[in-house]
């Protein structure tokens, strides 16, 4: 996009704008959960229909609040590694329209870097 300074104001075309469609909408859940196994991870489906996964290890835990997480605004997803007595652990939440595919990214990448300690 060139900008002509000896016009003041904005000017453009669409064609310049390169409009873009993008993801939106919370699609499949089943996105996210179906990336953790029965030998790996236990799943909870809690009275409100909230899907809790935890691993075996209690160190990593995924929510799913197709409703929004009590308290919070919108909150749908909730992805927590719990930390060690040398790092700090982490948080990341996503609003619940955000698309299943976009958390399931997110989760996948957590569950590749992971990996089993020597005592485990």
């Amino acid at each position: 996009m060139t900008i002509d300074a000896a016009r003041p104001g904005f000017s453009t075309t669409v064609a310049e704008l390169r409009l873009r469609t993008w993801l939106l909408g919370p699609g499949q859940p089943m996105d996210v959960i179906d990336l953790f196994t029965d030998a790996e991870f236990k799943v909870v489906v809690d009275d409100r229909a909230d899907v809790h996964i935890n691993s075996r290890d209690g160190r990593l835990y995924l929510g799913w609040f197709p409703d929004g997480r009590p308290g919070t605004d919108g909150e749908g997803w909730t992805l927590a590694v719990t930390g060690t007595a040398d790092a700090p652990g982490y948080r990341v939440a996503f609003h619940r329209e955000t698309p299943a595919v976009v958390v399931a990214a997110a989760v996948s990448r957590v569950l590749a870097t992971s990996a089993r300690t020597a005592r485990g």
